[in-house]
């Protein structure tokens, strides 16, 4: 999610300017137009401005090499749209040697997760099918971290991810006092990420990581919008999850939900998550800011 607290005026006029985002999107009828029946050819075109891929991603004529045997699916958060989304970490992924991928989703992430969750599937059978993997790794913002739990669980996603790396993750929802009027006007993900909403008790009742993937989530003290941050973490094994919150590492990292995805400091933690068996390394000592 991408709403913030009431706290004077600004954090409302963020979370307005969101919705307005979102139905402008809406009436163009462009918002969810990078499905995979869309987007899986070589030689296809954007559908609209909208629609364009960050950098790095969607080269559909990309094949894994043995090092990076897994292509890697961008998951964007709710109001949010790939090319900005992934702006930074695209480009770094695929500099690393990963094959990357992203679509925009669910009317701007917007539509109830088990539907986005949907897309999801088609859109990972689309990337196995141009690439020929067997698995692809997911690495996802705020809900598009949590929406792909959705997926493994529920969607017979289990055995076809490998890694299942979480920015800032809704997994327990939030107390975030504006997700319910957006939940029951524009928004019925807002609505599914509400802490003990019956999406998330659903999701989580039994075991929270089912056997199959590496789970990875990377959140950070200072989240205004996943509240309390704790609602991130995932509990299961620690030979396949792995917890991290970035100031235990990183005491002056001060980035917050928003912007995570663009922190250097995440960026080598899913890195680290992508480049060795398992979940990342718990001892791993990321280089800080200054």
């Amino acid at each position: 999610m991408h709403l913030r607290p009431p706290h004077p005026l600004r954090p409302l006029r963020h979370a307005v300017r969101s919705v307005m985002t979102a139905a402008a999107a809406l009436a163009l009828g462009v918002a969810g137009l990078a499905t995979p029946a869309a987007a899986s050819p070589a030689t296809a075109a954007p559908a609209s401005l909208l629609d364009i891929p960050p950098r790095g991603a969607n080269d559909w004529s990309c094949k894994p090499d043995s090092a990076h045997p897994e292509p890697v699916v961008l998951v964007n958060g709710t109001f949010k749209l790939m090319a900005e989304n992934w702006a930074t970490l695209s480009p770094k992924l695929k500099r690393a040697g990963y094959c990357v991928f992203a679509f925009n989703y669910g009317n701007m992430a917007t539509d109830p997760v088990p539907r986005s969750a949907a897309e999801l599937k088609d859109f990972v059978e689309a990337v196995r099918g141009a690439t020929g993997a067997a698995k692809v790794d997911l690495v996802g913002h705020s809900q598009g971290g949590m929406m792909p739990r959705y997926y493994v669980k529920f969607l017979g996603g289990a055995d076809k991810v490998d890694d299942l790396i979480g920015i800032v993750p809704s997994n327990h929802g939030t107390a975030n006092p504006l997700a319910k009027p957006l939940g029951v006007t524009v928004c019925p993900a807002c609505a599914d990420q509400i802490t003990g909403s019956d999406l998330l008790t659903k999701l989580n009742e039994g075991t929270e990581t089912p056997a199959g993937p590496d789970y990875t989530v990377v959140t950070t003290r200072y989240d205004e919008v996943v509240i309390p941050y704790t609602s991130a973490l995932l509990s299961g094994p620690k030979e396949y999850v792995t917890n991290v919150v970035l100031q235990d590492r990183c005491p002056l990292d001060l980035f917050m939900h928003d912007q995570s995805t663009k922190d250097p400091v995440v960026a080598q933690w899913v890195l680290n998550a992508l480049d060795r068996e398992g979940p990342a390394d718990a001892d791993f000592r990321p280089r800080c800011l200054g």
